[in-house]
């Protein structure tokens, strides 16, 4: 992002990208109780962060772990509850409609999980062993978060061992033999990661645009 900052910190139209993010939560029908997982060199900067921008919505602040699947089962071990849903969340997806929210918390309630994702727009090729080949577009979905789940089914998917080619949570339930079920997501819902995506989300937010032209 060429920044001294984490991408989650970054101001997005005049507060730091995760407090949008949390707040689109906050404005779910579910409620969400919000835990927040971040490394625990930059609490105290959030917590001055939260005071400067008179930032209130409750939320649990725990440490994150050494890769994202140690981030995530930290969050997990926070949770006392037995039964109920969990959605996991990038922090720096700070557009994702509420509605795709609800509807997967909705989703996830009666099918066990539900795994947020669009349909790639673009022609895909897979290269392997120096060779390109075209795969068929409309076999190919982009993932996207929230990935919400039954917590008793992720608890156990996270008791397996890490293993790298686990890229996110359907990947780690996928594993311990659980079917993963697509909803449809949002191409509004882009993952901050180079620095022209901030000026992409800011003119998003300012001025919202259908969702089912994105």
């Amino acid at each position: 992002m060429q920044s001294s900052v984490p991408k989650q910190f970054l101001l997005l139209n005049g507060k730091p990208v995760m407090m949008h993010t949390i707040e689109t939560f906050y404005n779910s029908a579910y409620q969400p109780k919000i835990i927040v997982v971040l490394h625990a060199d930059f609490h105290e900067y959030w917590r001055t962060l939260c005071t400067e921008y008179k930032f209130n919505i409750p939320h649990q602040l725990i440490s994150g772990g050494e890769t994202r699947f140690h981030s995530v089962k930290n969050g997990l071990e926070t949770i006392q509850n037995k039964d109920g849903l969990v959605a996991v969340h990038d922090a720096v997806r700070p557009l994702t409609p509420v509605e795709v929210i609800d509807e997967a918390y909705k989703q996830a309630s009666a099918n066990s999980n539900a795994i947020v994702a669009v349909k790639s727009r673009d022609s895909i090729r897979q290269l392997k062993n120096g060779i390109s080949q075209h795969l068929h577009r409309e076999e190919i979905y982009l993932v996207q978060t929230p990935q919400t789940f039954h917590l008793a089914l992720l608890k156990k998917a996270y008791e397996q061992p890490f293993d790298d080619t686990f890229t996110d949570d359907a990947s780690v339930v996928e594993r311990s033999g659980v079917k993963i079920n697509l909803i449809e997501g949002s191409h509004a819902n882009i993952k901050i990661t180079f620095p022209e995506d901030i000026a992409i989300a800011e003119v998003i937010q300012k001025k919202p645009l259908n969702t089912k032209q994105l």
